[in-house]
């Protein structure tokens, strides 16, 4: 009487019921490798590794979990989830105040990691305008004020040329954290934190929003232009309660980089200043 050779399938079934005797339950691999298939290795190849059984009393290593979903407060996985995130947060902000409370715990924008603190805004936020730029820079991130340098100071004579301060006018920025580097922020970084200036915007309630600069125009007024071709007109904004009139000119970083286009944007003021006169 022969000798019988088992068939790979029952080899298959006999090892199984072996790995379950010794207590594997675990697989580890997705793809299963053929231990029987040796014709297939190649000459000088190493040989592959096989899973030690495990013993009935070891500790068995436990199935791989699904990370657990964030907690409150903590940063979305994704931009449109910041964008989410940021939206519903500032929607249910009653006040300036409380905007600002909820800005200080958000962390749905990365740009807060970076920054040394939140500048929110600064001036007057009962007064008739306001003026928004894009970000914050290392001046403004060290004092917690928007427009506090160069362009800041820049700013400040020219409201004084028409009759304005910090005390009648209100100012604030798209962006509420410095980008490092004085970077230009990127345009996920701008729509995560745009339902938070929409809001302080609706808060406020200027009579007249002047938009400084081609990136806060493109983000609160959806213009195409550039800038050149977008200041000195008037434009219609809307807070979802009333409408505001807005006007887009250059900013004060600009002008000083380019001191001939301060003629321009004197042109853009005195239209303010007539506005809020009218």
């Amino acid at each position: 009487m022969g000798i019988m050779t088992p068939t790979p399938a029952d080899a298959a079934r006999a090892l199984l019921a072996f790995y379950a005797e010794a207590g594997v339950d675990l697989a580890v691999s997705e793809i299963a490798v053929d231990r029987l298939a040796a014709a297939d290795v190649v000459p000088g190849a190493a040989a592959p590794q096989v899973a030690k059984p495990i013993p009935p009393d070891a500790v068995r290593p436990e199935p791989a979990r699904r990370d657990p979903p964030p907690p409150p407060g903590a940063a979305p996985a994704a931009p449109d989830a910041a964008i989410m995130a940021a939206r519903d947060a500032a929607k249910n902000a009653p006040s300036l105040e409380v905007l600002r409370g909820i800005l200080e715990k958000f962390e749905g924008c990365a740009l807060r990691t970076t920054a040394k603190q939140l500048v929110f805004a600064d001036g007057n936020p009962q007064a008739r305008v306001m003026f928004v730029g894009e970000a914050p820079g290392r001046e403004e991130d060290l004092e917690g004020l928007p427009f506090v340098g160069r362009s800041g100071k820049l700013l400040d004579r020219m409201l004084a040329a028409i009759g304005l301060n910090r005390t009648t006018a209100y100012i604030a920025n798209i962006v509420p954290w410095r980008p490092p580097g004085n970077r230009t922020p990127t345009p996920q970084e701008s729509q995560i934190c745009l339902p938070f200036i929409r809001r302080q915007i609706e808060l406020a309630d200027p009579d007249v929003l002047v938009c400084m600069g081609g990136p806060a125009a493109a983000a609160l007024l959806g213009v195409k232009e550039g800038i050149k071709r977008t200041r000195g007109r008037w434009f219609t904004y809307q807070t979802g309660t009333r409408e505001i009139r807005a006007m887009a000119t250059f900013h004060p970083a600009y002008l000083l980089r380019s001191p001939l286009e301060k003629r321009l944007a004197w042109r853009d003021f005195l239209a303010i200043k007539k506005e809020l006169e009218g």
